[in-house]
């Protein structure tokens, strides 16, 4: 499951990030950036109502419709709730060693946050499927592609602050996908019930990762 997780991660391009919305809009806001073509979406654990929203997503959606995970998982009894609730993947802002071997003791992808060559080379040989290079808008491109010369081996996922401004830089320097919260998950327009904007912001996103991977 782990591989086939990280490989729809890939295949996708985006991972959508949802922070902070009103569980009661989990399933209409999935909806939307499944129909946007972004099929792979993560709840952050400090969004209240996280364990019921992740259960909601996995009953309602087929594997085949949405890879639902958690983000800001910060320890290890943290993952092992999400990934009971139904979380397929787990992402850290951080790297921690017991939860990277709570998600594999799962069979859960783990996608974990680093901010220097050694961290994300501890991580991977700690059994991190993926890392994600937080925050992205401090690193920049240039670190995703300095990263790549040594640890070309590990799949990067740069995060916070990624827009349609700079994500076809980051997956010129090398990224094998991004994370992307307020972007394309803009909890304005879902308090107002615009659902169509998020679906707009998928597929704005879904179509700057296909032009900068062409």
């Amino acid at each position: 499951m782990t591989a086939d997780i990280a490989q729809r991660v890939v295949e996708t391009g985006v991972v959508a990030i949802i922070r902070g919305t009103d569980p009661e809009t989990a399933i209409e806001t999935v909806d939307a950036l499944r129909r946007g073509g972004v099929d792979v979406v993560e709840v952050t654990a400090n969004t209240n109502g996280v364990l019921d929203m992740i259960r909601d997503v996995s009953s309602t959606f087929t594997a085949e419709e949405i890879t639902v995970g958690a983000g800001t998982v910060l320890d290890s009894e943290t993952a092992r709730a999400v990934l009971l609730a139904g979380a397929e993947f787990v992402v850290t802002p951080s790297f921690d060693a017991e939860t990277v071997e709570t998600a594999n003791r799962y069979g859960a992808t783990s996608i974990v946050g680093i901010a220097t060559p050694t961290e994300a080379l501890e991580a991977y040989t700690t059994g991190a499927d993926m890392v994600k290079v937080f925050p992205a808008s401090t690193h920049g491109p240039e670190f995703v592609s300095a990263l790549g010369g040594p640890l070309g081996h590990i799949p990067v996922v740069p995060t916070g602050g990624v827009s349609l401004d700079n994500v076809g830089a980051f997956f010129d320097a090398g990224a094998s996908a991004v994370g992307v919260g307020s972007s394309i998950v803009d909890n304005a327009a879902i308090a107002r019930g615009d659902y169509e904007a998020i679906t707009a912001n998928a597929r704005a996103f879904v179509d700057a990762v296909e032009t900068a991977r062409d």
